[in-house]
């Protein structure tokens, strides 16, 4: 069985205190409790704070172009059926630069889940408001506070009829490593939205703050039905007061899943005379 040390990669860059840290060791928990060696997983990620996730890992990795990681790892999935396949980064990464991906990637529901570290903030460069920064967010370039509402991830794969739509936060360990195992086991396009702090830069949305307002939705409400999308949606729209975290939405139609033939890699050509082919132009 392999073991957490097993994944450990190199020294991380991280701020003390960063949300990262937690979802580094939340990723390394479930990759474990599946039972997964780390030869039989890859990570991809674009460009930002989280995105360096990757580097710290033991295990297959592409560090890509800022917002591209889900259509690599699309790419990736559809030749190799065997292989585990992971995508982390940022809510800017994720949602700006990458979110037309972010839009066809559910809507294509390739088997590959999607971590999102949302800590509503840009890190990497300086503490810019981000696509999920609350409305009234104030930073360096937004003095009079964000304008625009906030987008909702968890809202727009729900209307796509992603395969897993899960929430949780870096501050309940537990919470986020289940919420990790069901998006790797979903069979499908999974989003797992992950709350987190960024302690250098957003004094407001801190960890206190998504310890406060989060409520398990499965505590609440244990008839709660996660294949009900109506119902998934209007919980989706609930953030001001308190928001829910756990499954909010399974969806059921059919998933592109790779086939359990050899990766192409390992796949033999059959090989073709062209002659007659090349023959036409000469």
């Amino acid at each position: 069985m392999p073991t957490l040390n097993d994944y450990k990669g190199i020294e991380t860059t991280w701020c003390p205190g960063c949300g990262n840290f937690a979802i580094l060791t939340g990723i390394r928990q479930a990759l474990t409790g599946l039972g997964l060696p780390p030869h039989e997983v890859t990570v991809f990620s674009g460009i930002g704070q989280a995105a360096k996730l990757p580097l710290y890992t033991r295990c297959h990795y592409l560090n890509g172009l800022h917002g591209r990681a889900l259509p690599l790892a699309t790419g990736a999935r559809l030749v190799n059926g065997r292989m585990k396949m992971i995508v982390v980064g940022g809510d800017g990464d994720g949602f700006a630069e990458g979110g037309n991906h972010f839009l066809h990637a559910v809507r294509r529901n390739v088997d590959l889940a999607y971590f999102v570290h949302n800590n509503q903030v840009y890190g990497l460069t300086k503490g810019q408001a981000s696509p999920t920064s609350d409305r009234g967010f104030v930073t360096g370039t937004t003095p009079e506070g964000v304008v625009h509402g906030r987008f909702n991830p968890a809202g727009v794969a729900i209307a796509l009829d992603a395969a897993f739509v899960g929430r949780t936060h870096s501050g309940d360990m537990q919470h986020m490593v289940r919420m990790m195992t069901l998006a790797l086991q979903a069979g499908g396009f999974a989003l797992l939205e992950i709350l987190q702090p960024c302690v250098t830069y957003n004094k407001v949305n801190t960890l206190k703050w998504y310890r406060e307002k989060a409520y398990d939705l499965e505590t609440a409400d244990p008839s709660y039905d996660p294949t009900d999308r109506e119902a998934a949606f209007r919980k989706s729209l609930e953030w001001e007061d308190r928001f829910p975290i756990g499954v909010l939405y399974r969806g059921t139609r059919p998933a592109v899943v790779p086939g359990k033939d050899e990766p192409l890699a390992l796949q033999t050509v059959p090989q073709r005379d062209i002659t007659p082919l090349l023959d036409e132009f000469r």
